[in-house]
């Protein structure tokens, strides 16, 4: 059995930013299945629709996923918009340009465009949103980064920030390892998927990294499957 008393620091493949062709299109189709089947969309997608109702639905909402993948989770949220309550300007980001390309080939919403960009860069820092989420993003880093990530990101949020990501425990590494042996196709996804569950929080964990950015004002709720929602409130009437 894996040691999931820590977390890991073991590198994924999909963190090799030179990754490209169909090891990772296939990844990132099967990436979208996984969060559907499993549930895990609705933890994001909840999360942004509590942080809406502290909008004005009179200007332009700016939404940024951060670790985009192939976009699914942005389509979903201008989909959701049925009824037009809300003028959305959605961007997805990621670090490897081979991810935003395959994104952008899928999508043609218009008001979805795709920027390849690292999240720790000065480009980066110069940028504004109101709301920001990650789903399966953050436990690629370590929680020294994070601390320092959520300091920054909190000021560059106008009003809240949406994180779903990785419960580490035993259930959730055996059940993954063994649906991807059964089920997947892609050697990346047979790999990253255990290990990212390694590499994922407790809620401790979770809580330390919070205190260390100075960060007070969020709700953190465990989700199936085994997900947690952190919704981090940036704006001061929150």
């Amino acid at each position: 059995m894996p040691d999931l008393s820590s977390r890991s620091q073991e590198i994924e493949i999909m963190d090799d930013l030179n990754c490209s062709g169909e090891v990772v299109n296939q990844t990132l189709r099967e990436l979208d299945v996984i969060n559907h089947l499993l549930g895990g969309n609705h933890v994001t997608l909840r999360g942004v629709k509590k942080l809406l109702k502290k909008a004005d639905p009179s200007e332009t909402i700016r939404i940024a996923d951060l670790g985009c993948g192939s976009g699914d989770m942005l389509k979903r949220i201008a989909r959701k918009n049925k009824k037009n309550e809300f003028t959305f300007d959605l961007l997805g980001i990621d670090a490897n340009p081979h991810i935003i390309d395959f994104a952008a080939f899928k999508s043609s919403d218009k008001r979805i465009h795709f920027e390849a960009i690292d999240i720790f860069s000065d480009d980066f820092k110069k940028k504004k949103f109101d709301i920001v989420m990650a789903t399966l993003f953050f436990h690629h880093f370590s929680s020294e980064q994070l601390i320092t990530f959520f300091r920054q990101l909190r000021n560059q949020t106008a009003i809240g920030i949406v994180v779903n990501d990785i419960h580490r425990h035993p259930f959730a590494y055996y059940s993954i390892k063994l649906l991807t042996s059964i089920f997947s196709k892609s050697a990346m996804v047979k790999f990253d998927a255990p290990l990212s569950v390694r590499r994922a929080f407790s809620k401790k964990e979770l809580i330390n990294i919070l205190d260390k950015s100075g960060i007070t004002r969020y709700s953190l709720r465990w989700m199936w499957a085994f997900r947690w929602q952190l919704i981090i409130y940036t704006r001061s009437n929150s």
